[in-house]
């Protein structure tokens, strides 16, 4: 009896510790704010200006996502910038500018600022951006890209060896 009473308490004190819940949904508050907007502009290029090329090496990048991607956008974004390109693989920056808001020594600071470990390198003002230049395979650039090579690989390599031996001549 002693036992029923118990369970008979415990029972009771759970439905009433249950019941007792506040079912109230919580009060939500609309507050109207004014809306602005904000555009970013960047500034018109001035087709009247000067614009000058340069080309120069970016020694210390690690990666093309983190270090040439930044690097990039962070020359772009200079006033006076027409367009900036950074060839990760060839360690080549390609910038165009206008010579009355950028100088070389602007370009240089901003690529340093992104990070301590870059460094320009042969800064040259050039007529036209370089293009990547590949050399045509020689038969013995073909004996030294495709040996030691699976035959499945042998035959892509031989295919087209350019993706393997004759960039690494020209990288040299």
């Amino acid at each position: 009896m002693k036992k029923l009473k118990n369970i008979l308490a415990i029972a009771i004190i759970t439905v009433a510790a249950f019941s007792c819940k506040n079912e109230a949904q919580p009060e939500v508050k609309t507050v109207e704010t004014a809306e602005t907007e904000v555009k970013v502009v960047k500034a018109e290029l001035d087709p009247n200006a000067t614009y000058a090329k340069a080309e120069f090496k970016i020694e210390g990048m690690t990666c093309a996502m983190g270090c040439a991607k930044t690097i990039e956008k962070k020359m772009a974004k200079m006033e006076g910038v027409k367009s900036a390109t950074v060839d990760f693989e060839r360690e080549l920056a390609m910038v165009e500018y206008d010579e009355a808001k950028v100088t070389p020594v602007s370009l240089e600071n901003t690529v340093t600022s992104v990070s301590d470990t870059y460094k320009v390198k042969d800064m040259n003002t050039v007529e036209s951006f370089s293009k990547e230049e590949k050399k045509a395979c020689t038969a013995d650039c073909k004996k030294d890209c495709c040996k030691n090579k699976t035959e499945d690989e042998k035959a892509a390599c031989a295919k087209d060896c350019k993706k393997a031996c004759c960039t690494k001549e020209t990288k040299a």
